[in-house]
């Protein structure tokens, strides 16, 4: 790597979605429009000609998509190609576009203001929903909505991706864009597009994923992207960390020249790991398993080696067409998770959706202070007959794999109770109507809200596991809102409260005979790993990519010396204290993992 220019290096950070590091130029991307249509009225003999306008450009859409799905197929294989078939769902909602017909003949405007008008009530509602794995749909919708409004504008014109606006210089560059849609993302010219950085986005994203399978360094989420850097500006982006680096001077590129080699020789050295067992350095058992939402993240999942699915989120069935949530989808969807980590199992989590994120049909019934009100197992409880179709699915797929079920957000032992009685009641229904299931099928709380967690012992006398979602239980126990810039920085993992609570947690399932997990953002932050071993956890669910740096990080700690960190660190007030501990030995025992 060589500097040219003698400029002042700027650091920019945000989130590194996809691993790896490239220097180039710096080029910037721009998308289709999202703005609002200019508004048309139409006489009555002009309606019937706008619907079949409308279905021209569901028809071109639908071939658009399915057109990238067959390269999607060709180059990274069906479960990615998947991706697209949730954009084929909201392309051929029938909600939305019958009521962008009735909007047509009731207030006899154009199609594509009548389009945008719809589709943009629910974009605004799905953006304003803090669980990011949730805001992210909304991309996926936009994706979808640019597409459709391209063809209506251009009936005639090409099938090229709607949405991208591709470079017009020539030659290998760093892509800079507010965000990037999936499809703008199997679009890149890959011989061209070293990586790319966006204002936007998160981990969780189907940009995000297909950037990871296609082996593209992204870093997302970077604010003042556009103020800080300038087309031509040399960069480095480093997809590790979450950096983009403008103009790097020579001493960075240097470095990075280096870490290079080195994160090469510890790549090497992790995938030795990727098939063997996660143990502690003396012998101590700790089952490694991934998160995930989306079949297609399956591939990472069992090329890093994960022992199973410890966490798997179902809210995305219920932010699409009905027809997504029906039970022989589910079941379909579950079992083929379940095939696909055999030996291995996966614990799927009942819907976590309502208050702050409902899905369409309830997006107008606002609550005043969402995040105390009618979510997870209140919402499944309260709506007994969709939260029956989820299990019949879930107990349908234990016939072919190993599945385990959790409960979210359970504040009192006697939501716990109501949810078990509904699951009896499903098993007894499968029986009756000669379905196979697992009738041994594990059972579990999610331990994420501070009641649970002082009321464990009531609980583990009716349940097979705990599984601590550590991202609820800090923002409930510190009354943090994490995504609330005002107030991210209260946001604390390693607070003093926080791993009392876990302790405790770990010990009363211990008492109790049952296992116990951890499947927040906690349990992949390798400088809180000592804290978790301390605790006596026996399983961590965690984000695929960091599967194998967590088992290095495991296989270097002595379990009596994490408990010895453990008791120290329960004695601490104060966070800093806490961090400093875990900081000294990480740095002893894996300290290239913490570069």
């Amino acid at each position: 790597m060589q500097s040219t220019e003698k400029k002042t290096e700027i650091r920019l950070r945000g989130i590194g979605v996809s691993p790896g590091i490239s220097h180039a130029p710096i080029r910037f991307a721009g998308t289709d429009s999202f703005e609002e249509p200019e508004r048309r009225a139409l006489d009555g003999a002009q309606v019937d000609f706008e619907r079949e306008r409308l279905q021209r450009a569901v028809t071109r859409t639908r071939e658009q998509i399915r057109e990238m799905q067959r390269e999607i197929d060709g180059t990274l294989g069906a479960e990615h190609a998947g991706i697209f078939d949730a954009h084929l769902l909201v392309l051929e909602d029938s909600a939305v576009l019958e009521e962008v017909i009735r909007t047509l003949e009731k207030d006899r405007v154009n199609v594509e203001w009548a389009y945008w008008g719809v589709i943009n009530r629910y974009l605004e509602s799905l953006r304003k929903i803090p669980d990011p794995y949730l805001r992210e749909r909304a991309i996926d919708i936009e994706d979808v909505a640019r597409r459709v409004l391209k063809n209506l504008r251009h009936p005639d014109g090409d099938a090229a991706p709607a949405g991208f606006a591709a470079p017009g210089a020539s030659g290998p560059a760093i892509l800079a864009a507010h965000d990037l849609t999936p499809s703008d993302t199997v679009g890149l010219d890959r011989e061209r597009v070293l990586g790319f950085a966006t204002e936007a986005g998160s981990p969780t994203s189907h940009t995000a994923i297909i950037a990871r399978s296609l082996n593209i360094p992204a870093v997302v989420a970077l604010h003042g992207l556009h103020e800080r850097m300038h087309p031509g500006d040399m960069a480095l982006l480093d997809g590790y960390h979450g950096l983009v680096i403008v103009n790097p001077s020579p001493e960075t590129l240097e470095h990075y020249q280096q870490l290079l080699l080195r994160e090469g020789e510890l790549l090497r050295e992790l995938e030795l790991l990727r098939d063997r067992e996660t143990v502690t350095a003396d012998g101590r058992r700790v089952v490694l398993s991934a998160n995930i939402e989306f079949v297609e993240e399956l591939p990472q999942v069992r090329q890093q080696g994960a022992e199973g699915v410890g966490l798997y989120r179902t809210e995305f069935f219920y932010l699409n067409e009905a027809e997504l949530r029906a039970e022989d989808r589910q079941a379909d969807n579950y079992t083929a998770v379940a095939k696909a980590v055999r030996p291995h199992g996966v614990i799927i989590r009942t819907l976590d959706i309502g208050g702050d994120k409902l899905w369409p049909e309830y997006f107008e019934e606002r609550e005043p202070n969402p995040f105390l009100g009618w979510r997870g197992i209140r919402v499944s409880i309260a709506r007994p007959e969709i939260f029956k179709t989820q299990l019949r699915a879930i107990l349908r797929a234990s016939a072919n794999g190993k599945v385990g079920v959790m409960f979210p957000f359970l504040s009192c032992i006697e939501e716990l109770r109501a949810a078990k009685r509904l699951l009896d009641e499903v098993k007894s229904e499968l029986e009756s109507d000669g379905l196979p299931f697992d009738p041994n099928l594990e059972v579990g709380a999610m331990i994420e809200i501070p009641s649970a967690a002082l009321m464990a012992h009531t609980y583990a006398k009716e349940v097979d596991f705990f599984s601590i979602g550590t991202n609820d239980l800090i923002q409930y126990t510190t009354a943090v809102d994490r995504v609330n810039e005002r107030v991210a920085d209260l946001y604390q993992p390693a607070h003093p409260a926080v791993i009392r609570l876990i302790r405790d947690v770990v010990v009363t399932a211990h008492d109790h005979g049952i296992w116990a997990g951890v499947c927040g953002e906690m349990g992949g932050d390798v400088m809180l790993s000592p804290l978790l071993i301390g605790a006596g956890v026996d399983e961590l669910s965690v984000g695929a990519a960091q599967i194998l740096r967590i088992r290095r990080a495991i296989s270097r700690l002595d379990s009596a010396e994490c408990r010895d960190l453990l008791d120290a660190a329960l004695q601490c007030g104060e966070t800093a204290e806490i961090l400093g501990l875990c900081r000294e030995i990480a740095e002893a025992k894996y300290p290239e993992l913490i570069d």
